[in-house]
């Protein structure tokens, strides 16, 4: 009977008139003997939450619903509230005798509210609840609370208050998004035969090489830094990425003993496709609006692969399928940023537009010459073998339609040790790709992995990197298989799909000024 709602409604304002009649009026004639019961003694009431309440398709005998306060109005013989519990961002109203209003019923307040769920007599909303007993269960002072009702609070100002900013409509509706968008992606990969990896988040590896790390230390290692003793032996770091340890995943062989014969035992198992979800961390110093030092990345390996083509494909479906998920299971929700948070992107037209259409894709050389003949200056000059610039990626996706640009093979000694060489000639490069969006720049970045022995040996002693990295040159020694992968950041993702300037507005929370929640 219950089910979820669909569609968008406004809160409205009910004249009074509507309920001055007999028939209503006396349907408040058990309020006062039903709501002085002691609680322990009443019937047990269906607990609903707010989304459940709306949804419903007929009405309901008593039921229970607890949330806050969102706005209350008292008129002479009615009472009128909006509770919310971030179930949805509509709220449910609530129908009451005056008599039940308290010096504690305030907006912000949290509420205990017990009656029947009727439907309502005007077209804008479904259902609402006609409250039989109304408790406080914490009040609110709105004197010092720092969200006010009936204010759009712009989000510089709601940052500052990272513990609360939640009871807002717009983090309320983030942070439904996040929780849908995460369901959507561990869907994806399941419904495609991905094993999902718990990477550790210590680890001694540095695996983009960038040297960006957080070091791990203990307090008495802080104190006695003259002594070299550290917690592991070795420096520990908070983890960058987790692909190193998904390779291992996707190419190792482990000797199992199963309670079979002979035959069953010391088989060799590994996995063809896996992936990890989880926090990563960039000890980068800067507080600009598209970085974060703290971040959630989604990283898959494919095993069995020779074609940078099949990492592409698998990227623009996780992509697509993630953001149609969210759109059709948050439609309210993603309206309101691409109404009222971010008007100006256009972005709900732009993604359905991007939604049914195929992916481009050009080369580094392509990219090169592109930003060359460009009419428009660029702080940095592209040049062959130079890194693409935020500038010069915004520019190539503007170049190419305002849609998501795949560029592949970039130059050798451009990218990380572990990724192919595609053995091209003078202008060598590897078989890389990044996946740059509009307004945003990269979203994802991948490769084919270097699975030849001889090549990666090569490259590891050449950047004295070959002891340090003998567990990854002994994948490629027990039946290594050629594979690749790729990583997405997902507070990037979300950033695009909501048209989202500053990246911190997609974080449950910032990380300034309040110390405490670091």
């Amino acid at each position: 009977m219950l089910g979820a709602r669909g569609g968008w409604r406004a809160l409205r304002r009910c004249p009074s008139s509507i309920f001055s009649s007999p028939s209503f009026s006396s349907s408040f004639s058990s309020f006062s003997s039903s709501s002085s019961l002691p609680r322990e003694q009443r019937a047990p009431a269906a607990r609903l939450r707010v989304r459940q309440a709306l949804g419903a398709r007929e009405a309901a005998g008593e039921v229970q619903v607890q949330g806050w306060v969102r706005s209350i109005r008292s008129q002479k013989e009615i009472l009128f509230l909006h509770i919310n519990d971030g179930s949805s961002l509509e709220s449910l109203q609530v129908v009451a005798d005056p008599s039940m209003e308290s010096r504690d019923l305030t907006f912000g307040s949290a509420v205990e509210v017990r009656g029947k769920l009727v439907k309502s007599p005007h077209k804008m909303q479904n259902m609402e609840l006609k409250a039989e007993s109304i408790r406080v269960v914490g009040p609110c002072d709105t004197l010092l609370f720092p969200l006010k009702a009936k204010e759009r609070h712009p989000l510089e100002y709601v940052r500052q208050f990272p513990h609360l900013r939640c009871r807002s409509n717009v983090l309320g509706a983030l942070l439904r998004i996040r929780s849908e968008a995460t369901a959507a992606i561990h869907s994806f990969f399941q419904d495609h035969g991905y094993v999902h990896i718990h990477t550790p988040i210590i680890t001694s590896n540095d695996c983009e090489g960038a040297g960006e790390l957080f070091q791990i230390e203990t307090s008495n290692e802080t104190q006695k830094s003259a002594e070299k003793n550290h917690f592991f032996n070795v420096p520990a770091f908070l983890t960058v990425s987790g692909q190193l340890h998904l390779e291992v995943m996707a190419g190792c062989r482990n000797d199992v003993q199963l309670h079979g014969g002979p035959a069953a035992r010391n088989s060799p198992v590994a996995f063809t496709h896996v992936f990890t979800f989880g926090p990563t961390f960039r000890a980068e110093n800067s507080q600009s609006r598209r970085h974060l030092a703290e971040f959630y990345m989604v990283e898959a390996e494919l095993s069995f692969t020779e074609s940078l083509q099949d990492i592409m494909q698998v990227m623009e479906d996780l992509f697509k399928t993630a953001t149609s998920t969210v759109f059709s299971r948050c439609p309210r929700d993603v309206e309101l940023f691409h109404k009222y948070v971010a008007p100006a992107q256009k972005t709900k037209g732009r993604l359905e537009q991007m939604l049914k259409n195929k992916f481009v894709t050009i080369s580094y050389n392509e990219a090169v010459e592109i930003l060359k003949q460009a009419s428009q200056t660029f702080a940095f000059k592209p040049e062959w073998g130079c890194d693409l610039q935020t500038e010069h990626e915004k520019y190539l996706v503007q170049h190419c339609g305002e849609v998501p640009v795949f560029v592949i093979n970039y130059p050798y000694d451009l990218k990380p040790f572990y990724m192919r060489d595609n053995e091209d000639g003078p202008q060598r490069t590897v078989a890389a790709v990044d996946l740059l969006v509009p307004g945003i720049g990269e979203l994802c970045g991948g490769s084919l992995r270097e699975e030849r022995l001889p090549f990666l040996q090569s490259r590891l002693q050449r950047l004295g990197l070959a002891d340090t990295y003998q567990w990854y040159l002994d994948l490629r020694k027990f039946g290594s298989v050629p594979h690749g992968g790729f990583g997405m950041g997902f507070e990037r993702y979300l950033q695009y799909i909501l048209g989202v300037d500053n990246i911190k507005d997609v974080i449950p929370f910032p990380r300034f000024p309040h110390s405490c929640l670091l």
